[in-house]
């Protein structure tokens, strides 16, 4: 895989992955309760959750690759509008933000590793986002498994340590995130984002036609 590709693909997920969501909310919510002692077990939750989710996608997608490149390349095109689809939506609901539940203290450790890997292993729309997200990065002409490998690998790392720092900042971190003009404006990063990844494959697919 091509660096610039990696990279990519790296940038793409950080600035996805600070959305708030059901996992990030989640985070904080166990953050602010349960204090500093459960951010390492917030973040392997999330982890496994993503790691779980992702390998699940992604092995879907292996065997479609070697079924048929023309149904992956269809694919590539349906995962790009669905990107963009889901970008318009996200700007045009840029203005409501989530809602921030409370959890009860003294939650031990293992509960909350167990809650947030469900919560993100389990959320439909996380596993309909990586078959959309991860073909746009994949070469045909190269071997799947080894650029498949590499995409979990950094989406998993990526996710673990942004798991990691909203729950050791929860208390700043929250102030800022329940901010309208601030969720507005993630809001807005990311749904430019996932349009501009979706007019970006489009295009390449359009040009290498």
């Amino acid at each position: 895989m091509a660096f610039d590709v990696w990279l990519a693909f790296a940038l793409a997920s950080t600035v996805l992955l600070v959305i708030p969501g059901p996992t990030l909310l989640l985070v904080l919510s166990y953050a602010l309760t349960q204090g500093r002692r459960t951010a390492i077990a917030s973040a392997l939750g999330v982890a496994a959750g993503d790691l779980l989710a992702m390998t699940a996608s992604v092995i879907g997608l292996g065997a479609l690759f070697l079924a048929s490149a023309t149904a992956f390349t269809v694919l590539k095109w349906v995962g790009a509008a669905y990107l963009i689809w889901m970008g318009v939506r996200m700007l045009l609901g840029a203005g409501r933000a989530p809602a921030l539940t409370s959890k009860p203290a003294g939650e031990p450790a293992g509960k909350v590793f167990r809650d947030l890997a469900t919560v993100t292993a389990l959320n439909p729309k996380s596993n309909t986002f990586f078959i959309a997200f991860v073909p746009q990065f994949i070469d045909p002409g190269a071997a799947f498994a080894p650029q498949a490998a590499l995409l979990i690998v950094t989406f998993v790392a990526i996710a673990g340590i942004n798991a990691l720092i909203f729950a050791l900042a929860a208390n700043v971190m929250r102030q800022r995130m329940t901010r309208p003009g601030v969720q507005t404006w993630l809001a807005r990063i990311g749904g430019s984002t996932l349009i501009a990844m979706g007019l970006a494959t489009a295009s390449l697919r359009k040009g290498a036609a």
